[in-house]
């Protein structure tokens, strides 16, 4: 499904805040993200519970991720880079950290 601003701004913001609550190398679980929306954010994100969020979050982390902002991560190791890969083809459960790089900064945009 394709995202509209607010939609977008709203896992931004909760990705953003738990990303910068967290020092480089900790990582986030996806599923963190999801479970931290209120009811009201749950009901604009057109979804009935947290687990309906986790397609959305990933196309957000996948834009994250083509443009720095994140690394992902399996089972300890960096993935990618983007280029190199289909978010469809990663199998199994991801970690996701802020870039090593420096390119901390999460935004909106």
């Amino acid at each position: 499904m394709r995202l509209n601003s607010t939609q977008k701004s709203i896992i931004m913001s909760h990705t953003s805040t738990l990303l910068q609550a967290r020092q480089f190398p900790k990582t986030i679980c996806p599923s963190e993200i999801a479970r931290s929306f209120s009811a009201s954010e749950l009901r604009l994100l057109n979804a009935a519970t947290w687990r309906d969020t986790m397609d959305d979050i990933q196309d957000v982390l996948w834009d994250m991720w083509k443009r720095g902002q994140v690394e992902v991560l399996q089972k300890g190791a960096v993935l990618g880079p983007p280029s190199e890969l289909r978010w469809e083809d990663i199998r199994g459960p991801i970690r996701v950290r802020k870039s090593h790089d420096g390119n901390s900064e999460v935004d909106d945009g």
